[in-house]
């Protein structure tokens, strides 16, 4: 058992000890003299990482698939100075002993490659460091520069788009948070390479110096302490420099290469050659080369036996591309690939998660296209943010889906299941809506806003401006529909409402109020209990935002009952300031309504009759009550001046269930919950006689 765990453990912790353990040896590799032997074998070593980072950098599909890039860049570069140290060391040391003081690879490099002679190696060498640092690192150096600006500008349009397509239920949360993460990663990239070009660029530089040291240091050595010849020197301790230059040179040049091709990477389904294969394999393409190529090859004193056969070359590969682009594509099944089962269906088809949907026609589709800035998008994220803090609790997302069967351009509402809302919109007009200080007549469609009911015109946007100085009201169809979104959410918002909601308001609060939170639920009010009551309240128009105030007296109410709706009632005049701070200013009066006294004792018996309070009215009376509460609410409705209906607490109940259908928006509050110190205005008493004709 103890060797199975100790192999378990040691792998990761292998792993972990690597890198310290490297970036060590990378210090000791820079004070300790190493044998010309291990010389050789970390040149190879180096050689190898580069050659693999080179693979890995084309082999990428997109920049972020090689993320540690940066980080490995600097280690390489460690790398390769330490190597530069000690190879110094050595070809200064033991460089008059003969060209292979310094090890095999430095003598190969030294010899091979530039045959033997020092000045073809200086120029050979000038050449390369010329290709690295001037053409190959300045470019991708100001690639990683631009790049990171622009990532680093774009950074918080990405991060409204993902909130835009969450909020649109385009995403999970957890596949929004992916994407933020990248988008993060991405930032943090770009601008590692902007500062990992440097590296590269630096490590240019200290070649050169190093290349001058290694030069200057043998000939005085040579000269001074082994007693040799200018030309004996020069001979001995050049070739080791620049052999040892050029070993070091060629990997800093893959590693510069393998930067340049990460930053110049767009991002693809495919590897670069497969990316540059896709994009060259046209035959339009290769067919003017091939075409050019040959009257080139047809001139006098051309070499025709170079171009032309260069020419064919071309015209094949034109013609054997078009000749593969005319066969039907066919794609082969894998051997081992599950057969699909047809008859099976899933449970995503037939099941909703989403709380809130707004389906479209296909006409209305370019209102939610990234592409022309998905102007709908943004104002329902608006429309969500706003209502969550009116209503105090975060509202559904809302997922914006079309739908082929529905007219090109119809929307409508869907809450919990049901539709709620449903109209039309002109998506390249605009509406003009009558706010009643419009003066002349609009050309255009005639319509009805279908948020208030308000005359309305669509217009042409170039006619916009003149609506306006005509006092119209001019908004665009994503405003339209998402203020008819709005309205119908705040409408519903107790539909909205679900034990998860409850339980996130409870841990807010748990974390300033913790014993309050203790003292309600779950005991004595479980989750469903508290969702009822929480639902019943904003039913009535009452917001959660104080939300600490309403479970304090939710708490104080549980005491006596455990009932959601005789909780409500008990807790309301606890309320009452918040209800009526809607309705006027702190110096402003509350203007009420309220029912004649002969007409509230007559509910009165009616309720005490109806225990259960289903028929509590009698029709014919419920319908002459609607009537006077409709004559007397128009002007105030008609000033935009709000009011509350006032009654007996034990009618209540039962008179606002009886105008929610005519009034949903004017509040139904008994005596009890009008604060004593607030001033009231009686702008009418309904069940007089002059208010309710027989």
């Amino acid at each position: 058992m103890v060797t199975a765990l100790s192999r378990r453990n040691f792998g990761p912790l292998a792993r972990n000890a690597a890198l310290p353990v490297a970036i060590l040896l990378l210090v000791l590799l820079m004070v300790v003299p190493i044998p010309a032997a291990m010389l050789d074998i970390f040149f190879i070593m180096n050689i190898t990482i580069s050659l693999a980072v080179l693979m890995v950098a084309l082999n990428a599909q997109k920049p972020l698939d090689f993320s540690a890039f940066p980080t490995v860049l600097l280690f390489a570069t460690l790398f390769r100075l330490g190597l530069n140290v000690a190879s110094t060391r050595v070809v200064l040391v033991h460089g008059h002993e003969g060209e292979a003081a310094a090890g095999h690879v430095i003598e190969a490099f030294g010899t091979f490659m530039i045959g033997g002679d020092y000045v073809v190696g200086l120029f050979v060498f000038a050449i390369l460091v010329i290709i690295n640092m001037i053409v190959v690192t300045k470019g991708a150096g100001r690639v990683s520069e631009v790049s990171a600006r622009f990532t680093l500008d774009a950074l918080p349009g990405k991060q409204m788009a993902i909130d835009a397509d969450l909020n649109a239920g385009l995403l999970t949360p957890e596949e929004a948070k992916a994407r933020r993460v990248e988008v993060s990663t991405e930032a943090d990239f770009y601008g590692s390479m902007d500062g990992s070009s440097k590296f590269v660029k630096g490590d240019a530089i200290a070649a050169l110096l190093i290349l001058g040291v290694n030069i200057i240091g043998g000939l005085i050595l040579g000269m001074v302490s082994h007693g040799m010849a200018v030309g004996d020197a020069a001979r001995a301790y050049l070739l080791l420099a620049i052999g040892d230059a050029l070993v070091a040179q060629i990997p800093a040049l893959m590693l510069s290469i393998a930067a340049a091709a990460i930053v110049t990477r767009v991002a693809s389904n495919h590897d670069l050659a497969g990316q540059i294969g896709s994009q060259f394999g046209s035959a339009r393409t290769w067919t003017p080369v091939a075409v050019i190529l040959a009257l080139l090859g047809v001139l006098p004193g051309m070499p025709h036996l170079v171009i032309l056969p260069a020419a064919i070359a071309a015209g094949a590969f034109a013609w054997k591309i078009n000749r593969d682009a005319g066969r039907p594509a066919v794609a082969d099944a894998p051997e081992d690939a599950e057969p699909v089962d047809l008859a099976r269906i899933g449970w995503d088809e037939v099941t909703d998660t989403m709380q809130v949907n707004l389906d479209i026609g296909y006409g209305l589709v370019p209102l939610v296209d990234e592409r022309r800035g998905a102007p709908l998008m943004g104002r329902i994220t608006g429309v969500r943010r706003q209502l969550s803090k009116e209503l105090g609790f975060v509202v559904s997302q809302v997922r914006v889906r079309d739908d082929i069967n529905m007219q090109p351009y119809a929307y409508r509402v869907v809450v919990g299941g049901v539709v709620v809302a449903e109209d039309s919109v002109s998506p390249d007009e605009m509406l003009a809506l009558d706010t009643g200080q419009a003066v002349g007549q609009l050309s255009g469609k005639k319509a009805k806003d279908p948020t208030f009911g308000l005359d309305a015109v669509w217009i042409a946007p170039g006619d916009a401006d003149a609506a306006t100085g005509q006092g119209y009201l001019v908004v665009d169809p994503g405003t339209v529909i998402a203020t008819h979104l709005n309205h119908k959410l705040a409408q519903h918002s107790a539909e909205l409402l679900g034990p998860d909601e409850v339980q996130s308001l409870l841990d807010g609060l748990k974390e300033r109020a913790e014993h309050l939170v203790a003292s309600l639920s779950p005991q004595p009010l479980p989750l469903t209990t508290l969702t009822q009551v929480l639902r019943g309240l904003l039913a009535e128009n009452i917001s959660l935002k104080e939300f600490r105030r309403i479970a304090a007296a939710i708490s104080v109410a549980a005491q006596k009952t455990v009932d959601a709706d005789e909780i409500i009632e008990l807790i309301r005049p606890e309320l009452g300031a918040l209800i009526i701070q809607r309705l006027c200013t702190v110096n402003e009066p509350l203007r009420v309504m309220t029912l004649e006294g002969q007409l509230e004792g007559l509910l009165g018996q009616a309720v005490r009759g109806d225990p259960a309070q289903r028929h509590t009215i009698e029709p014919d009376l419920g319908r002459r009550i609607v009537d006077a509460l409709q004559r007397a609410a128009q002007p105030l409705v008609a000033e935009a001046k709000p009011f509350a209906l006032v009654v007996q607490p034990a009618i209540r109940v039962a008179i606002r269930k009886l105008v929610k259908t005519c009034l949903p928006d004017t509040p139904v509050m008994s005596f009890f919950e009008v604060p004593e110190d607030k001033s009231v205005e009686v702008v009418a008493v309904i069940g007089a006689p002059e208010a309710i004709p027989a």
